[in-house]
């Protein structure tokens, strides 16, 4: 997946996972019952944060990465009709 952009310092670009369409007994969720998904993969990468001392921190997360992030992280944009969140490196929990 080629994206257009490049974020900067230590923020990522996320593309979420799709939202459940329905449980694992079979229920179906309707739209405005559905969670906002928690996971995604990374498409893109900053060059890092620079420490106070001035030295380059190099970002631990790698595009083509899966990731959990917080409910409420990030920013959402739309790039070309496809959604993606925008959000610091420090917002993801966890690389799956």
């Amino acid at each position: 997946m080629s994206l257009s952009m490049k974020p900067l310092a230590d923020r990522v670009i996320i593309a979420p996972a799709a939202a459940e369409e329905k449980t694992k007994s079979g229920i179906i969720i309707p739209d405005t019952a559905k969670e906002k998904p928690q996971r995604g993969e990374v498409v893109a990468v900053g060059a890092g944060k620079v420490a106070d001392s001035g030295n380059l921190i190099q970002p631990q997360v790698k595009v083509g990465d899966q990731v959990l992030y917080g409910k409420y992280a990030g920013t959402e944009i739309t790039v070309e009709g496809t959604d993606y969140l925008i959000m610091k490196e420090s917002d993801i929990f966890a690389v799956l």
